[in-house]
């Protein structure tokens, strides 16, 4: 675990205004941290930070549209003068639009990739200002399995994901060029139950939804506050078997994924039962009123626990187990070929 120069630590997490954003600041109030909420909609941030103080937390909710460089520099340096120099930024807010490209609008994409990829660069940008003359910190990249396997119907989406890992890609190299202690990690994501399938911007004939399996928020965001409080986080960290699955088979039979999700992509991202209203609201250009939360409505269909998550935020543990039992093994074997040596 980390040990931060001040306790508790200070963390900044855009998009915290719903979904994972939100699931992560309540994970990270019930350590006692003090947190920055940032995102555009003050209802819903001042709800998240209602949330996080009588989970343990402190909070402050800053309104801030993340596509603003300024307007991010200025709620890290009100974060600063609240609760004192921050340990760890997360990077989460994001936009979506779920159209095939044919039908996608050039505004579409300058607007995704102002909010989901250069939001990204932005906070990013105003960490590292406040973290690098300390020589310390920890930026958390929120991730996608779609960041390596991109699907249809989301093209912006894939687009930007694609380029956070790109942009983070050589912000490690140079981190390492300048011996930096600042520390960059991001954490790749699984299809969860968040609120942004009621509000994502949506040309399709019938409501989004993620592909599933589903995960909730609650046990992803558990990855982040490992990734924050570890002394030497891990380059990515890979969450669910599905993320897994969909990173390696990119990297193995890519053109069979093409096939596959051509052909099942479609019908998977969407609820058949329900049909899209072309005029309800969406959150593209501007948030959605209401207070949210962290949760969508399809915790029927969403899973409480992973495998594979738990070995993941366990794995020195599973590794010495493996080691052990390998080093018996050699020992028992060890000990029946001198056995058998003295009976014959």
């Amino acid at each position: 675990m980390a040990k931060f120069k001040q306790q508790p630590p200070v963390v900044v997490i855009t998009g915290a205004s719903a979904g994972l954003g939100r699931a992560i600041a309540h994970a990270f109030a019930r350590k006692g941290a003090k947190v920055g909420l940032v995102a555009r909609n003050p209802d819903a941030l001042n709800a998240a930070r209602s949330e996080c103080e009588a989970l343990g937390g402190i909070a402050i909710a800053l309104p801030t549209d993340v596509s603003d460089a300024e307007a991010v520099e200025e709620a890290a340096a009100r974060v600063e003068a609240e609760f004192g120099p921050i340990d760890i930024w997360v990077n989460d807010a994001m936009v979506s639009v779920f159209s095939p490209v044919k039908e996608m609008e050039a505004s579409d994409y300058r607007r995704v990739t102002e909010v989901l990829y250069l939001g990204f660069v932005h906070g990013t940008l105003a960490a590292l200002k406040c973290m690098l003359p300390r020589d310390s910190g920890t930026i958390i990249q929120i991730g996608s399995a779609l960041s390596y396997r991109s699907i249809p119907l989301q093209s912006a989406y894939c687009a930007c994901k694609h380029a956070i890992n790109g942009f983070t890609d050589s912000l490690r190299c140079e981190l390492y060029h300048d011996h930096s202690n600042v520390r960059v990690t991001t954490v790749q994501m699984p299809a969860m139950n968040t609120i942004q399938f009621d509000w994502v911007k949506n040309r399709m004939p019938h409501k989004a939804q993620p592909v599933p399996p589903i995960f909730d928020p609650e046990l992803t965001a558990e990855v982040v506050v490992a990734a924050g409080y570890a002394a030497c986080p891990r380059r990515e960290y890979w969450v669910g078997m599905p993320t897994v699955a969909a990173i390696l088979g990119q990297k193995i039979v890519p053109g069979l994924l093409d096939r596959y999700l051509g052909k099942t992509g479609y019908k998977s991202q969407q609820i058949a039962s329900e049909k899209q209203d072309p005029s309800a609201p969406n959150n593209l250009y501007n948030y959605v009123p209401g207070t949210w939360s962290a949760r969508g409505k399809f915790g029927d269909r969403s899973a409480h626990s992973s495998a594979e998550e738990f070995v993941s935020l366990h794995i020195q543990w599973f590794a010495l187990g493996v080691a052990g039992l390998i080093a018996g093994g050699l020992l028992l074997k060890r000990a029946c070929e001198m056995a058998a040596e003295k009976l014959f």
